[in-house]
């Protein structure tokens, strides 16, 4: 699945229960400037960013509530801004520490609840959701933390599948496998970052120039006199760009049409667009010069929010249950992230609110993954290690995949500046669960593997022998 432009957080998670584009519901980064409110959006900032003026559009909660559907919505973005006119009947407020089991714990007691036909005597006067939204940050968070291809994340990975496999497990044990739709998606992929792969704003143009900045790792650059100056710094960064191989440079009329990233007062009105792999920094942040000189490395180690087409931004949708009557290991074209809110929508027997979606149940395969003519399954690589001379790149031609090792965290995390919650360490702090890291890896990843294998086994199980019952 491809995520929606910019392929950041926050506008994606409301394109996926909204099925707009970020140009269209309005949350058009995980910061930005509305000149109609006079204010800024800051995602991290609960009192400016869950207020309901920032949030214009439908989310799939509200849809479900006006038509008499009961909704669970667990730490979900935007959740907490009471859009109106209706609030989801649960409603859990982010946690960013939450164990995953707690978040496992929650969902089957969501389940646990009395339906609306079950005798209340003596039981919770609440009643069973009939859909839940439930948002997991842990790979989001170790990804910028320790990067997309340490062993960290691989970890963490593990740890959430197996959060995953202990709902199914659940699910079986209640007899719900048949009954309960489960559709699993991710808000957009990641990309390791490099102290070599870093363009320092502050030598491209005069920020005394600049009003707001909106945005990263792309910037959007509203100027203190954009009809003077937005013409010609956009030529100045153009003839920048062609020299270098980290960014592209758009306006709202030059922006590629299939990133639907113009029609918003929100979206500011000159963007420097980084190349997958690549970041932009100030100097007051990060000095590149002084940090290459130093080795210095970069961080956040992963980062997102590239062109929403590139491989490694790619998103997932895997679901499964009475909506999606298909055989198992199915395979659908690939498609915008603009299509899962009619799909669920439709898996809840509701009537979408209007949205950019195509896509309805039953979805239409086209085969399986296993087929011998099925496309193999790419894994796509990070961009080299080192950046290449520009000569050697030709204009419009992406960069060939050269995996290089993963980068280890530094000691420079005052610098860091992150996304999605990762957090900033001591350095002292960040050295001693790197040591511990390192030296408990092996255990971690075996224990994990083995007990992701042993539970995933008792599934497979379970199913074949209730498929047996069945027949």
């Amino acid at each position: 699945m491809l995520p929606s432009f910019p392929s950041v957080t926050f506008p994606n998670h409301f394109t996926l229960v909204t099925g707009l584009y970020p140009e269209s519901h309005g949350i058009v980064g995980n910061s930005f400037w509305d000149p109609d409110l006079g204010a800024e959006f800051f995602y991290t900032d609960p009192l400016r960013s869950m207020q309901a003026e920032w949030w214009t559009a439908e989310p799939l909660w509200v849809t479900a509530e006006k038509q008499g559907v009961r909704t669970a919505v667990h730490m979900w973005p935007g959740s907490e801004a009471h859009i109106p006119p209706l609030e989801p009947t649960y409603l859990d407020k982010f946690n960013e520490t939450e164990a995953l089991m707690t978040k496992v714990a929650r969902v089957l007691e969501l389940l646990d609840l009395p339906g609306d036909l079950d005798d209340a005597n003596g039981l919770s006067p609440d009643r069973r959701p009939q859909l839940i939204a439930a948002y997991v940050p842990n790979v989001d968070s170790d990804g910028h933390k320790y990067g997309p291809n340490s062993t960290e994340i691989r970890a963490t990975i593990s740890d959430v599948d197996s959060m995953l496999t202990i709902i199914m497990d659940g699910l079986y044990d209640r007899n719900l496998t048949e009954i309960v739709n489960v559709v699993v998606v991710s808000d957009h992929g990641m990309a390791t970052t490099s102290n070599t792969r870093l363009v320092q704003l502050d030598d491209l143009i005069d920020l005394s120039l600049v009003d707001h900045i909106d945005g990263w790792p792309l910037r959007g650059l509203r100027l203190k006199n954009s009809a003077r100056d937005v013409p010609v710094l956009y030529e100045q960064l153009l003839e920048e760009s062609e020299k270098s191989q980290g960014f592209d440079v758009y306006t709202l009329d030059t922006m590629p049409e299939r990133y639907h990233f113009t029609n918003s007062k929100r979206i500011a009105p000159l963007w420097i667009v980084p190349r997958t792999g690549w970041a932009i920094v100030e100097k007051e942040d990060f000095d590149v010069v002084e940090a290459q000189a130093a080795g210095t490395i970069y961080h956040p180690m992963g980062l997102h929010g590239y062109d929403h087409e590139h491989p490694l931004m790619r998103a997932i949708f895997v679901a499964r249950g009475p909506a999606f009557p298909h055989a198992p290991n199915s395979r659908v074209p690939v498609f915008q992230n603009t299509e899962v809110y009619n799909i669920v929508c439709d898996s809840l027997g509701i009537q979408p609110h209007p949205n950019n979606g195509t896509l309805r149940l039953p979805l239409i395969p086209v085969g399986l993954h296993d087929d011998e003519d099925a496309p193999d399954l790419e894994t796509p690589h990070d961009p080299p290690q080192e950046a290449r001379p520009v000569d050697e790149i030709k204009p419009g031609h992406m960069e060939r995949p050269n995996q290089g090792p993963p980068l280890k965290p530094g000691a420079d995390a005052d610098n860091a500046k992150a996304d999605d919650g990762a957090e900033n360490q001591p350095d002292e702090e960040a050295d001693k669960q790197e040591g511990d890291k390192a030296s408990n890896w092996w255990d971690t990843i075996h224990d994990q593997l083995d007990k992701a294998k042993e539970w995933a086994k008792n599934i497979i199980d379970k199913f074949k022998s209730h498929g047996k019952d069945d027949r």
